[in-house]
């Protein structure tokens, strides 16, 4: 039977992914815009005890600038609009603005709006407030996560709001310069315990690197790469958008991995280790998993990149 992506998802069946996750942010989405809002700005506050969020680049925030901008003008009940209708997904023309800006840009404008909140620029949640019963089950649920699952929590409940980009009709995506890549001589090289195929430490080391016109060669024309708890991106083109628009500076720190034969001539490798990322830099590592599957020319055929559920998956090889 010829190997199909959908087959390729399965390789390596026992890694155990963060399924928390996920539920979690089900459980999110299922608030209402009033109750989203004022969790989010909970949990900000709650993280910052534990977890420093890093200032955003410039180059991210020069696109959110005029918006921010607009919002600072409003009074207290109008910036208080605007939030419920991100979280509403209404159709307003700075939820439009919002749903074309790429995950980075709409961090750093949370980020900035948190600032204002906390400084009483935008409106903040007010004194005493008090969570309703679900949102606090949900922040509950949040606080007994890792943190590497927390900021994922975190990220997809501002990353999901604005309008919903399926019915935004023709766009241009918002996002921001390509970050050039590392000189060679900056550049280190990974070692992982176990595993010694040229593709799989490429990838790592030209994702490290930034270099993601190098990295795409690396797969198969229809390759395809999954990110945590996503279906999987089909093809070149779609994958190298993915990977400038997502992975810029981010630092993996593979650890161990398997590698075995498969059917047809494919080869399937399991790694495990850490990622850093330019939002939280070294204070979280994101306990991670990527299965590969690379085909007999040694391409890429299939990659996915996993949450795991807990530290000690991080010695889970077993097929």
């Amino acid at each position: 039977m010829a190997i199909t992506i959908d087959s390729a998802r399965n390789i390596f069946p026992n890694t155990l992914s963060a399924d928390a996750v996920p539920a979690t942010i089900a459980r999110f989405n299922q608030l209402s815009a009033e109750d989203q809002l004022a969790w989010t700005w909970f949990a900000y506050l709650e993280m910052g005890k534990t977890i420093t969020v890093a200032a955003p680049g410039a180059a991210s925030m020069q696109f959110a600038e005029a918006t921010l901008n607009q919002i600072r003008q409003m009074s207290f009940p109008e910036q208080t609009q605007v939030m419920c209708d991100l979280a509403n997904h209404s159709d307003t023309p700075i939820c439009r603005t919002y749903a074309a800006w790429s995950a980075n840009i709409k961090l750093g404008f949370w980020y900035q709006l948190g600032i204002w909140m906390d400084q009483a620029i935008v409106a903040p949640i007010p004194e005493g407030y008090q969570l309703s019963a679900n949102a606090e089950a949900v922040l509950q649920a949040v606080r007994e996560l890792d943190q590497g699952q927390q900021i994922t929590v975190l990220r997809s409940a501002v990353v999901d709001m604005g309008f919903d980009l399926s019915k935004l009709g023709d766009y241009s995506r918002v996002a921001e310069p390509v970050v050039v890549p590392k000189d060679i001589s900056q550049r280190t090289q990974v070692k992982i315990e176990g595993i010694s195929n040229t593709t799989v430490l490429s990838y790592m080391n030209n994702l490290n690197a930034n270099d993601f016109g190098t990295l795409i060669q690396l797969f198969a024309a229809d390759g395809a790469l999954q990110p945590p708890f996503q279906k999987p991106i089909v093809g070149r083109d779609a994958v190298f958008r993915f990977f400038n628009e997502e992975c810029q500076n981010l630092k993996l720190i593979p650890e161990r991995g398997v590698s075995e034969p498969a059917e047809d001539g494919y080869t399937q490798v399991k790694v495990t280790g850490k990622v850093q990322t330019p939002w939280f830099g070294a204070a979280v590592g994101m306990n991670m998993a990527w299965r590969f599957l690379i085909n007999p020319e040694g391409k890429i055929f299939f990659v996915a990149i996993d949450l795991l559920a807990s530290p000690k998956e991080l010695l889970n090889l077993v097929r």
